[in-house]
């Protein structure tokens, strides 16, 4: 009889064990899933992996006297009503030239409607050079109802890019931006949701202090 309570204390302590591995393991695995979207997230942004971006602390410095074209592309995603273009479609400037450069978006609907935006950089190999120091792409957009914002972004190309045998040859680069629809409790109730603020973003139609003029065009709002 003993022996045979010994052997059930056994048992129970080995499936209390068992148990408590495969907690664990449950634990661990969540964790990573958690952490699976930021780390990926910082792959991209250090090695520039898929396009990425960079984002710069401050200006560029050093220029060199190569120059480069950037062209600049909009996309709106199905469910946000947005017109979204670029002011100037292609710009030159100089590897390690500062520049600003503008998008214009405005909200086609009767109702508050916030975006946010993706972006990516072509060829990918230079993503690692592209620099941003100031995007509308760093926090999400909120427009009023039929109000129209400049949108601007400051960005330069390092240098670098013109010494490194996988960039050298790279004479053009295209930035491009697609909004998607953020969803918002306070948007399905009608409230109105406040906008974040965006250094140089000025309004038309709603309470900023200047205003863009945006000449009526064809329904097309990809990058040509």
């Amino acid at each position: 009889m003993g022996h045979e309570t010994t052997a059930a204390i056994d048992l129970s302590r080995r499936h209390r064990r068992v148990a408590i591995v495969c907690a664990s393991v449950v634990v661990a695995m969540a964790g990573m899933a958690y952490a699976a979207v930021p780390l990926y997230r910082l792959f991209c942004q250090v090695t520039g992996f898929g396009g990425t971006t960079q984002v710069a602390a401050r200006p560029s410095e050093t220029m060199s006297d190569r120059s480069i074209i950037v062209r600049f592309d909009a996309n709106v995603s199905q469910g946000l009503p947005w017109e979204f273009k670029p002011v100037e479609r292609t710009v030159e400037i100089k590897l390690g030239e500062n520049k600003l450069v503008s998008y214009t978006a405005q909200n086609t609907s009767g109702l508050p409607v916030a975006g946010t935006a993706s972006f990516n950089v072509s060829p990918e190999a230079a993503g690692i050079y592209f620099n941003k120091i100031e995007c509308f792409c760093f926090t999400e957009q909120t427009l009023q109802p039929g109000e129209q914002v400049e949108m601007p972004v400051s960005f330069y190309v390092d240098p670098a890019l013109g010494t490194d045998s996988n960039t050298q040859k790279i004479t053009e680069i295209t930035l491009s931006y697609t909004f998607f629809p953020v969803a918002a409790a306070t948007q399905r109730t009608g409230q109105q949701v406040p906008g974040p603020e965006v250094p140089g973003r000025r309004s038309e139609g709603g309470k900023d202090t200047a205003s863009v003029e945006r000449k009526p065009e064809a329904t097309d709002i990809g990058g040509g």
